[in-house]
């Protein structure tokens, strides 16, 4: 089961930095972040894609995106 970082509501740095903690206490898996922003979604994509993770999936929601990433 993937682990959710729940970053709604949330202005940038925050979503970046709270991704980048569940990545660095993770090591590996799946994660799934909700954000509320495009900005947001850019940027915690760029920031998992440069720690060596993959995109997975970018679902729209109602008014905010789910983002799920994974690392072998």
């Amino acid at each position: 089961m993937a682990e959710i970082v729940d970053a709604r509501g949330l202005s940038c740095p925050e979503p970046v930095l709270l991704t980048l903690e569940t990545i660095k206490k993770l090591g590996k898996g799946e994660i799934e972040i909700l954000v509320d922003t495009d900005t947001s979604r850019e940027n915690v994509s760029r920031a998992a894609q440069s720690m060596g993770w993959q995109i997975v999936e970018v679902q729209q929601e109602e008014a905010w995106y789910r983002v799920k990433i994974s690392k072998d």
